[in-house]
C-alpha cells in the first residue's frame, strides 16, 4: 500500500499502510493528531487526539482522556482524499509521519496539499 502526497505541483509516494497527521491549532496553540490507515477503500481514520479544548476543538462526548490526550474515533467513512489547507498564515504546516519518517507539509502559502491512496 502507498500514500500519494500532492504538494506544490509535485507528487511523492510513501510506502506505508498507516500514517499520522499532526498540527498545532493556529489560535489555541494546542496539539492535534490523527492516525490514518491507507487502504484500497480510501483513507480510514483510526483515532483522533487533541491535548485540550478551545475555539472549535472541543472533544466529542465519547472521547476519553488518556495520557494527556482526549482520544476518540470520528465516525467517518473511508475518504477518497484528504485536502489540507496551506495558507502560510498559521506559523507551521502539517506534520506527516509514516514508516518511521516525518515530513513538514503545507507550511508555506500555496495550493492545498492532497493525500490519497495510490494503487
Amino acid at each position: 500500500m502507498s500514500l500519494c502526497v500532492l504538494a506544490g505541483g509535485k507528487a511523492a509516494t510513501i510506502a506505508a499502510t498507516l500514517f499520522t497527521l499532526s498540527w498545532t491549532h493556529s489560535v489555541e496553540k494546542i496539539r492535534w493528531e490523527e492516525d490514518w490507515r491507507v487502504s484500497p477503500a480510501g483513507l480510514e481514520i483510526v483515532e483522533a487526539r487533541v491535548q485540550g479544548s478551545g475555539a472549535g476543538m472541543e472533544p466529542p462526548p465519547e472521547a476519553r482522556f488518556s495520557e494527556g490526550w482526549w482520544r476518540y474515533r470520528p465516525p467517518l467513512p473511508p475518504q477518497a482524499e484528504l485536502v489540507l489547507a496551506a495558507s502560510g498564515a498559521t506559523g507551521s504546516g502539517w506534520r506527516l509521519c509514516a514508516a518511521g519518517t516525518c515530513h513538514e507539509i503545507g507550511a508555506e502559502a500555496g495550493k492545498p496539499v492532497i493525500l490519497r491512496y495510490c494503487g
